[in-house]
C-alpha cells in the first residue's frame, strides 16, 4: 500500500502533536478526499490524479440517517456525515502506544468508498457497539509494534570462567595433542568410553546391581588415529610408485622374457601367413616365451627371423626370445613336412612314414582303409577303376608332422587343406563351361597339365592342348591324348622310355592314354594351384602337339608333320646337352 507523507513546505511533524500522534494505529485514517482536521479537502497539487469531485444528484434518495451516510470519492463534505475520530463513550478503547521517535507513519491511502458495505454501522465495530479486538485472547500475539518501538529482549551475557585470562595463552590438554592418556581425575575410564551394546542399557541407573552391560574396551584414539594416518600414506605412496614403475616398464623397460634355452619340450604349430606377433602370441600360449613383445624384438633382432616358415616346431617351455628364434630357424627343430606340386600319393606316403618313423608302406594302409572318413567331397567319390581314391587330394603345402602322431592325422590335414582351396574356385561352373561332366574331370585335366607342362608358363598352352585332344572331330590323334605321363602312373615309374607305341596300342589299362579315348579314371597327381588355373583357363590355339626342348623353349604344333620336326630337334638339342 502507498504512503503519502507531508507535502513539501509544510509544518515540520512532532511527536506530542495530536493531530500526528498515532494515527496510522489508534486512530481511524482519514477518507481519500477529506482533510485530516475535519475541514474542506486540502487539494494536493502534487497529485495529478486527483479527479474532481462528482455533482451530488438531487433527486437521488438519501439514506436513512439511523445509520451513517457513507461519503462519496470525491464529493463535498457531509455535515452529518460521522466524523473521524468520533468517540464512543461506551465503547472499550484499547491504550495507545506512545511514539518514541524515528518512524514516519506516513498518510495511509484509505479505500475509496469509506467503510465495507459488509459493516452496516459503518464504524468498525461488532454490532453491539464495541470494537472488535483482534488481540483480545490470552493466547494472542501483541500487536505489531512500528520499527522505532520494538525491543529486543535482552541480550544474555555468556558466562565468564573466573580463571580465563584472554591475555595469557592457553595451554593443550587434550590426550590427542599432549600424547597423555587421560585419566579423568581418578574416574574410571570406562564413564567415558563408547560402547557397543544399546547406550540405554548401560545407563539404567543402580539396576543390575549398578553394572553397565556393554564393558567396551577403551580406544586410544591418537594411536589408531596415527595408525590410520601412517596406512593411507603408505598405501598412496606405494600404489602412486607401482603405477610409475608400470608405466615406465610398459613405455621404457625391457619386455619380460625367460633366460635361457629352456627346458622339456613342447609342439607349436604356425599356421600359413602367420605374422611376428600372431607366432609370438602362440608361443606365448604354449609357454615357450614369456611375452609377445619379447618374440617381436628378438625376431627383429635376427636378420633371418622374418623367414620363419609355417609347419610343426619341436621347442622347450621358458626359453628366451631370442633362442626361440634361433631354433625355429633350425631345420631341425621343424617338425613339418612339405608336399611338392605334382607329387603322386605314393611318393606322399614314403614321406609321412618317414617323418613319423614308421614301418614303410603304414601310411598307405591308412589311406587305403580309411580314405572314405578323412573328408572327401561327393563329388570325389565313387569313381571306378581308381588307383588311389585320395589322389589330387593331398594338397601340396607344408603340414605339421612329428614323431608320435598318427598317419590319418596327417592324412587329414592335407585333404581339409585341399577341400579349403578347392572350395575358393567354381570348379563346376567351369567344368561346365568346358565342357567336362564334373570338377572330377577338371582335377583330372589338372593333374595332367601338372605333369606334362614342365614349367608353368607352359601350363596355358598345354590345357589347350588337351582340350583340343578331346574334341569328338580331332583327326590329329582320333580323341586320344598318347601322353606319357599316364602311362608312367599306371606303370608307377617315371622315366621317358615308356616303350614302343605300338606295343601301347595293345595294353588295355585304364590309365594308358595310348589305348583308352578321352580322359582316364582320375588324377595323377596332386595339382598346385597354377596348374589347376590353367586347367581352368586354357589360352586359345589350335594346337594338337608340343614338345619343351630346354627350360625356357617349349615348341608348339598343330599338325603332326610339324610336330614330328619339332621332335627331331629336340632330340638334337639333348644329345648336345649330353643328357
Amino acid at each position: 500500500m502507498t504512503e503519502y507523507g507531508r507535502g513539501p513546505g509544510s509544518e515540520p511533524w512532532h511527536p506530542e502533536d495530536p493531530l500526528n500522534g498515532d494515527q496510522g494505529w489508534g486512530g481511524q485514517q482519514a477518507a481519500h478526499g477529506q482533510s485530516q482536521y475535519g475541514g474542506p479537502q486540502q487539494p494536493y497539487p502534487q497529485a495529478p490524479y486527483a479527479q474532481q469531485p462528482y455533482p451530488q444528484d438531487p433527486y437521488a434518495q438519501q439514506p436513512q440517517q439511523a445509520y451513517p451516510q457513507h461519503q462519496q470519492y470525491g464529493a463535498p463534505q457531509d455535515p452529518y456525515a460521522q466524523q473521524p475520530q468520533q468517540h464512543d463513550p461506551y465503547a472499550q478503547q484499547a491504550p495507545q502506544p506512545q511514539y518514541n521517535g524515528g518512524w514516519d507513519t506516513g498518510q495511509q491511502a484509505a479505500m475509496p468508498y469509506g467503510t465495507p458495505p459488509n459493516d452496516p454501522y459503518g464504524n468498525g465495530t461488532n454490532g453491539y457497539g464495541e470494537p472488535h479486538d483482534n488481540y483480545g485472547t490470552p493466547d494472542a500475539y501483541p500487536p505489531p509494534q512500528p520499527p522505532g518501538r520494538r525491543e529486543s529482549g535482552p541480550a544474555q551475557a555468556p558466562p565468564q570462567n573466573p580463571d580465563w585470562d584472554p591475555d595469557v595463552p592457553q595451554e593443550e590438554t587434550h590426550p590427542f595433542f599432549t600424547g597423555v592418556d587421560d585419566d579423568r581425575d581418578g574416574r574410571d575410564p570406562r564413564d567415558d568410553d563408547e560402547y557397543d551394546d544399546d547406550p540405554r542399557d548401560g545407563r539404567r541407573g543402580d539396576r543390575g546391581g549398578g553394572e553397565r552391560r556393554g564393558k567396551g574396551k577403551k580406544k586410544s584414539r591418537n594411536g589408531c588415529a596415527c595408525l590410520v594416518v601412517a596406512v593411507v600414506l603408505a598405501g598412496g605412496v606405494g600404489g602412486a610408485g607401482y603405477v610409475g614403475y608400470t608405466y615406465w616398464q610398459n613405455k621404457f623397460g625391457a619386455a619380460p622374457d625367460y633366460s635361457g634355452q629352456g627346458s622339456g619340450s613342447v609342439e607349436v604349430e604356425i599356421p600359413a601367413g602367420a605374422l611376428g606377433n600372431e607366432i609370438g602370441s602362440i608361443l606365448k600360449a604354449k609357454g615357450v616365451v614369456k611375452s609377445v613383445d619379447a618374440f617381436i624384438a628378438a625376431q627383429a633382432e635376427n636378420p633371418e627371423g622374418k623367414s620363419i616358415q609355417a609347419g610343426a616346431y619341436l621347442l622347450h617351455k621358458e626359453m628366451s626370445a631370442a633362442e626361440a628364434v634361433k631354433m625355429m630357424l633350425d631345420p631341425k627343430s621343424q617338425n613339418v613336412l612339405t608336399v611338392p606340386e605334382g607329387r603322386r600319393n605314393a611318393d606322399v606316403y614314403t614321406l609321412i612314414d618317414k617323418k613319423l618313423g614308421l614301418k614303410a608302406g603304414t601310411t598307405g594302409d591308412v589311406a587305403k582303409k580309411q580314405a572314405g572318413s578323412l573328408g572327401l567331397p561327393q563329388w570325389a567319390k565313387n569313381h571306378p577303376e581308381l588307383k588311389d581314391p585320395l589322389e589330387g587330394f593331398l594338397y601340396p603345402a607344408t603340414y605339421p608332422a612329428a614323431k608320435g602322431m598318427k598317419p590319418e592325422a596327417v592324412l587329414k590335414q592335407m585333404v581339409t587343406r585341399a577341400n579349403e582351396e578347392y572350395g575358393k574356385v567354381d570348379l563346376e561352373a567351369s567344368a561346365k563351361k568346358l565342357g567336362l561332366k564334373d570338377p572330377w574331370q577338371l582335377m583330372t585335366v589338372a593333374s595332367l597339365v601338372q605333369a606334362e607342362g614342365k614349367y608353368k608358363h607352359d601350363f596355358d598352352k598345354v590345357a589347350r592342348v588337351v582340350y583340343n585332344r578331346l574334341k569328338p572331330g580331332n583327326v590329329e590323334t582320333n580323341g586320344l591324348l598318347d601322353f606319357d605321363s599316364t602311362v608312367n602312373y599306371a606303370k608307377s615309374q617315371s622315366t621317358l622310355d615308356i616303350g614302343a607305341v605300338k606295343d601301347l596300342r595293345q595294353w588295355k589299362e585304364p590309365y594308358n592314354t595310348y589305348y583308352i579315348h578321352g580322359l582316364p579314371p582320375g588324377p595323377i597327381n596332386n595339382p598346385g594351384s597354377a596348374a589347376l588355373h590353367s586347367a581352368m583357363n586354357p589360352t586359345p590355339g589350335p594346337w594338337f602337339y608340343f614338345v619343351s626342348v630346354t627350360e625356357d623353349k617349349t615348341l608348339f604344333s598343330v599338325t603332326n608333320a610339324e610336330h614330328n620336326k619339332n621332335v627331331a630337334k629336340y632330340e638334337a638339342e639333348r644329345k648336345k646337352s649330353g643328357q
